[in-house]
C-alpha cells in the first residue's frame, strides 16, 4: 500500500564547526491523503525541522520521506508552507498578495484568476482584494496568506504555528475558518504547535515527540461524535481526556 505521505526512519543532525548535534532519530510515520495530523512537543525538540525536512527545505542523514511514492525532491512543488507570520507585502493589494506566487512561477492566467477569484468570495476576502493588509485585521490577514498558498494548489500543506501571532479570541476563530477551508478544500494538512489544546481541535491524530534527539513517543488518535468545528471540539467530551493524556505523555517525556 502506497501512503500519501511516509517518512521512513528519517534522522538529521545539525552541522557546526565544534560539533555535530542529532536532532531527529528514527522517525517513522505514514499519513493519509486528506488528513490533519498535529504535531507537539517541547520546545526546541525539532517540530519545525519535521517540517523542513518534509518540504525538501533540508536533506535527512538517514532515511527517506516520500510523497504519494515518489522521492521528496521529485513533489516539492506539490507543498505549501505557511508560517508564524503571513509576510504580505503592505506595498501590494491583497489581491496582489494572494497571486505572488502564481505570478512568480509564471502560472498566473486566466484560469488562476478565476481560481483567486472564487476563494477570495468564498473565503469573505473579495471586498478587500484592493485593500491594503495594514487594512485588515490579524484574522483576515491570514486568511489571505492561506488563499496565497493554495492558490498555488498543493497536495499537502504544512503549518508551522500559523496562528501563534494572533491574540487568543481572534486565534480560536481563524483557527475554525483555516480548519473549515482545510476541509473543504480537501487538503492533507501538518500543523506544528505549542497549544496542546489547538491540536486536539483541528487533528484527526496528534504525534508527540520527545525531547532531543526528538523520536515519536506517541500518537494519539483523536475520535469525536461527529464532525465538529475546532471550538465546538473543544467543548466535547472526550476533550479534556485527550489533553489530560497528551500532557502526561509530554510531562514524563521532560522527567525522563
Amino acid at each position: 500500500m502506497t501512503h500519501f505521505l511516509e517518512l521512513k526512519s528519517v534522522s538529521y543532525s545539525y552541522q557546526t564547526m565544534e560539533a555535530e548535534t542529532l536532532a531527529l532519530k528514527e522517525i517513522s510515520l505514514q499519513i493519509e491523503e486528506g488528513e490533519f495530523i498535529a504535531i507537539v512537543g517541547p520546545s526546541g525538540c525539532g517540530k519545525s525541522t519535521l517540517l523542513n525536512l518534509i518540504c525538501g527545505l533540508i536533506q535527512p542523514d538517514e532515511g527517506e520521506i516520500l510523497l504519494k511514492g515518489k522521492p521528496m525532491e521529485e513533489m516539492a512543488m506539490n507543498i505549501g508552507y505557511m508560517l508564524q507570520k503571513d509576510h504580505l507585502f503592505e506595498w501590494r493589494t491583497i489581491y496582489s498578495n494572494v497571486t505572488l506566487g502564481l505570478e512568480l512561477q509564471h502560472k498566473l492566467d486566466s484560469n488562476s484568476r478565476k481560481r483567486v477569484d472564487k476563494m477570495l468570495k468564498t473565503y469573505g476576502l473579495s471586498e478587500f482584494a484592493a485593500a491594503r493588509p495594514s487594512q485588515l485585521s490579524g484574522g483576515m490577514r491570514q486568511r489571505a496568506a492561506l488563499i496565497r498558498t493554495l492558490a498555488m494548489e498543493p497536495e499537502l500543506l504544512l503549518l508551522d504555528e500559523p496562528f501563534s501571532a494572533l491574540d487568543y479570541q481572534t486565534r480560536l476563530s481563524v483557527c475554525d475558518d483555516i480548519y473549515e477551508i482545510l476541509k473543504k478544500e480537501n487538503k492533507t494538512a501538518i500543523l506544528v504547535t505549542h497549544d496542546l489544546s489547538e491540536a486536539i481541535s483541528v487533528g484527526d491524530r496528534v504525534v508527540i515527540l520527545g525531547r532531543r534527539p526528538a523520536q515519536i513517543k506517541n500518537i494519539i488518535t483523536l475520535s469525536f461524535d461527529q464532525d465538529l468545528t475546532p471550538i465546538q471540539r473543544r467543548n466535547a467530551k472526550p476533550f479534556a481526556s485527550y489533553f489530560n493524556t497528551i500532557w502526561k505523555e509530554l510531562q514524563e517525556n521532560e522527567c525522563s
